[in-house]
């Protein structure tokens, strides 16, 4: 279960939720630039009005597959925990306290919800 834990918290609650809330209260999308930048230089390669698409819905995809495996993780806690991970991300900037708080809670509402579901 210890591994469940430290795999959803880093994975999910840091990665999906904190840092993406972070990039958000600064004002960038690390994962839009690198598709951007990749989508270009394949599309140099290869001008093929189908792999243009693919780069256009690959953010949508991935952000789904995100979710989904945060919900097969963790259920309805597991989002929960996700999306107030994402607020202390957002408030970390301008209340370090406030993010501090809300990261903790994202984080025992994360282990309450691996909890249940451990085996």
């Amino acid at each position: 279960m210890a591994k469940k834990f430290h795999h959803f918290i880093w994975q999910f609650v840091i990665g999906l939720g904190f840092l993406s809330g972070l990039w958000t209260a600064v004002g960038i999308d690390p994962e839009g630039l690198l598709i951007a930048a990749l989508g270009s230089a394949v599309s140099t390669i290869s001008p093929d009005p189908a792999l243009r698409a693919l780069f256009l819905i690959l953010p949508t995809l991935l952000l789904i597959g995100s979710v989904i495996g945060a919900y097969r993780k963790g259920k309805v806690p597991g989002l929960i925990s996700v999306l107030v991970a994402y607020g202390a991300g957002l408030v970390i900037l301008t209340s370090a306290v406030t993010g501090l708080a809300l990261l903790g809670v994202a984080v025992v509402l994360a282990f309450c919800s691996t909890r249940k579901r451990g085996r």
